[in-house]
C-alpha cells in the first residue's frame, strides 16, 4: 500500500519529535553498570505542596532508578541545630557509601556555599554550609568538601535564587549516587573553614549539672536534653531514684527509671533515651505541652545528696 505523500509527511514529523523527547529523557543504566547510591532526603519543605515531588523527580531524572530514603520533611523550618541533630542520628544507619542531601536552607540565595562533603566514613553529604553538618563532623570527621559550582552537576538555564533543593542539592546528590566523578563539582573548600553550630553540651559543676532542652521526641512531647548518660552518671543518681530538677525555672521531682511503663499513666518520669541521652517525658501524655516546656528551655539536676564530685 502506498502511503500519501501528506501522511508520509505527518509521520515523519511524529517519528522526529518521538525521538527528540525520548533523547532528552532519563538516560538509561549502562548494562552491567551497578545501581545508584542511595539517597536519604531531609528537607524543612513539608509535604502539603509539590517541593519534596519536584526534588525527587529531578533526582530520578538524572540517576534513573535511585533509591530515595526519606529522613524527614517535617524539620521545624529554618531549624538548622534539629536537621543536624537528625541528621547525625540517621547516618549511621545507613550505607558506608550513601549520600545525603538536606535542604533546611534560611540562607537560600545568599553567600552561603553549597557544598559536598565526604566524611571519614565515606558518606557523601550535600547541603547548604550553615552548621547542619555540625554533629556529623564532630563524630566523624569531614575527609573533603568541594562547593558545587559546576553547572553541569545543577539543572536549569537559570538557577532559581529560592529553589536550591531542586536546583542545586538535588541534580548534584544524583550525579554522585549514579557515580559521577564529585571533584567535578567544583572548588575544593577548606574543611576546617566550614560553618559550625555553638551547641554546647550540659557542664558538671561542684553543685551540679546544668542542662538545656535540644528538642522534642516526635509527636510525644518528651524533652530531648543535651546531657549524655555517661555525664548525668556522675551526678550520683541510680535507677528508682527521685530526681529532683529546676526546670524553666520551676522545681519538681521526677523517677529516674528505665522505661515509661515504669511509672503511671500521666506520671513524669527520666530515662535514657535511644540516643544514649537523658530524657524527661510523661507515660503516655505530652510533656512539653502539659508543662508548656520546650526546645531552649534550661534545667538544673543538683548532685545527689551524699554523692561525691567526679573529676
Amino acid at each position: 500500500m502506498i502511503l500519501p505523500r501528506r501522511l508520509v509527511s505527518v509521520l515523519i514529523a511524529v517519528l522526529t519529535l518521538a525521538s527528540a523527547w525520548l533523547a532528552s529523557g532519563p538516560a538509561a543504566a549502562e548494562p552491567g553498570s551497578p545501581p545508584p547510591r542511595t539517597i536519604a532526603f531531609m528537607t524543612d519543605f513539608d509535604t502539603r505542596d509539590d517541593a519534596v515531588a519536584i526534588c525527587k523527580a529531578v533526582m530520578e531524572n538524572v540517576a534513573p532508578g535511585v533509591h530515595i530514603l526519606d529522613i524527614t520533611h517535617t524539620v521545624e523550618p529554618y531549624n538548622i541545630a534539629q536537621a543536624a541533630r537528625f541528621l547525625a542520628g540517621t547516618a549511621p544507619y545507613l550505607p558506608r557509601d550513601a549520600v545525603f542531601v538536606v535542604v533546611v536552607d534560611p540562607g537560600v540565595g545568599s553567600t552561603r556555599k553549597a557544598l559536598i562533603a565526604r566524611s571519614g566514613t565515606g558518606q557523601y553529604f550535600v547541603l547548604p554550609d550553615n552548621g547542619v553538618l555540625t554533629l556529623v563532623q564532630d563524630r566523624d570527621g569531614i575527609a573533603a568538601a568541594r562547593e558545587i559550582t559546576n553547572p553541569a552537576w545543577m539543572i536549569g538555564a537559570k538557577t532559581s535564587s529560592t529553589f536550591h533543593g531542586r536546583d542545586i542539592f538535588s541534580p548534584a546528590a544524583a550525579h554522585l549516587a549514579r557515580g559521577d566523578d564529585w571533584t567535578q563539582a567544583g572548588p575544593v573548600v577548606n574543611v576546617v573553614r566550614l560553618v559550625r553550630l555553638d551547641l554546647k553540651t550540659a557542664v558538671m559543676t561542684d553543685r551540679g549539672l546544668d542542662a538545656q532542652v535540644i528538642g522534642t521526641d516526635g509527636p510525644y512531647g518528651n524533652l530531648v536534653l543535651n546531657l549524655p548518660a555517661e555525664i548525668f552518671a556522675k551526678a550520683g543518681y541510680a535507677l528508682g531514684d527521685l530526681v529532683p530538677v529546676r526546670l524553666d525555672g520551676k522545681d519538681y521531682r521526677f523517677a529516674f527509671v528505665r522505661t515509661f511503663s515504669d511509672v503511671p499513666v500521666g506520671q513524669g518520669l527520666f530515662y535514657i533515651d535511644s540516643r544514649g541521652r537523658l530524657s524527661l517525658g510523661l507515660n503516655q501524655r505530652d510533656f512539653a505541652q502539659t508543662y508548656k516546656v520546650g526546645e531552649g528551655a534550661n534545667l538544673f539536676i543538683p548532685r545527689k545528696a551524699g554523692s561525691q564530685p567526679h573529676s
